[in-house]
């Protein structure tokens, strides 16, 4: 390694370092995460290096090396496997909840036949999953809060959502609006990060920074775990038998590194951004760091969950207030 490279490299380390801890984005509201996501489609960085799925890949089991938008690609097929959506009938209505610029719902659309409506808190997000998708296929994609999905009661043979939960603030809430949009005999399927189950093994001293940079740099209110989670799609009273939890932190954990990679193998990507365009690569540096050996060292698992709602389950509003409730 020359003199010049390494002076290059810790400079734009010092550079990424600095843009870490004055550039925080910590959760405040709804509008903080559409305001994260509107910037990063708006500068194209993100879409350059991730592609159309902003979301980890999916590298086998045992993973193996991969492409890393083939992997992402994958990932979706995977997840359609893994929760039985391979078996469904071409016209079958999907929501895509946090569904990005998109990525996914074209796929689910035009390889499997499904009406998919693909819903996020960004508009730009909208408007840039709006330009991608080709006329004839059946995605369509609006501005939506999934804390409060604007669809009624079973609306949708299927709910899907990739890596939407972290920047719900109420997790309960989330699970329940999941859950009432299916309709009766209908699945869930979703994909997640989650921390580790603390009520089982508490945060140490190392961890919890790191789990406090992990939320404040990209937006995030809390994780929830896996056994968590599952257990508040339970609780919501509309989910038939038990919810299918997976654990496929092996299988995506390549996505990390191969993040910072790809910006390494391709710079003309950052180049061709300019100053700020480098500026914002380099800052995310840190954060994907800090995932990979959250990932790694099991303070985070990448969570996968398959719920039914029940062919009897209904909800009713109540006289006092605007709330469901299951009956």
């Amino acid at each position: 390694m020359t003199p010049t490279l390494i002076l290059v490299l810790v400079v734009s380390l010092a550079i990424a370092l600095i843009a870490y801890f004055n550039a925080a984005r910590k959760y405040q509201s709804s509008d903080t995460v559409a305001n994260a996501y509107d910037e990063w489609t708006q500068d194209g960085i993100l879409e350059y290096y991730w592609g159309e799925h902003i979301h980890l890949g999916h590298y086998g089991s045992p993973p193996e090396s991969k492409d890393f938008l083939q992997a992402k690609s994958d990932f979706v097929h995977e997840m359609v496997r893994w929760g039985g959506l391979d078996k469904l009938p071409p016209g079958t209505t999907v929501l895509d909840v946090g569904c990005g610029i998109g990525g996914s719902s074209r796929i689910l659309a035009k390889d499997y036949g499904f009406s998919v409506t693909g819903i996020t808190i960004s508009p730009q997000q909208v408007q840039r999953a709006q330009e991608l998708t080709p006329d004839g296929v059946d995605a369509t994609f609006a501005v939506d809060d999934a804390m409060n999905l604007s669809f009624p009661d079973g609306s949708f043979d299927v709910v899907w959502s990739i890596e939407a939960g972290p920047h719900m603030p109420d997790k309960a809430v989330f699970a329940r609006e999941l859950m009432r949009v299916v309709k009766p005999g209908g699945v869930l399927v979703m994909a997640d990060w989650n921390q580790r189950d603390d009520r089982q093994v508490p945060l140490n001293v190392w961890e919890r920074p790191v789990m406090r940079q992990l939320l404040d740099q990209w937006s995030h209110p809390a994780f929830s775990s896996i056994e968590g989670f599952a257990e508040l799609l339970q609780e919501t009273g509309l989910v038939e038998g038990e919810v299918v939890t997976a654990d496929w932190t092996q299988e995506t954990l390549p996505s990390w590194i191969d993040s910072i990679r790809v910006g390494i193998v391709r710079p003309q990507g950052w180049m061709q951004f300019g100053l700020s365009g480098f500026l914002k690569s380099v800052r995310e540096v840190p954060t994907l760091v800090l995932m990979r050996l959250a990932f790694g060292a099991g303070l985070c698992r990448f969570g996968m969950f398959r719920a039914v709602r029940g062919e009897g389950s209904e909800l009713v509003e109540t006289r006092d207030s605007q709330e469901t409730a299951p009956v």
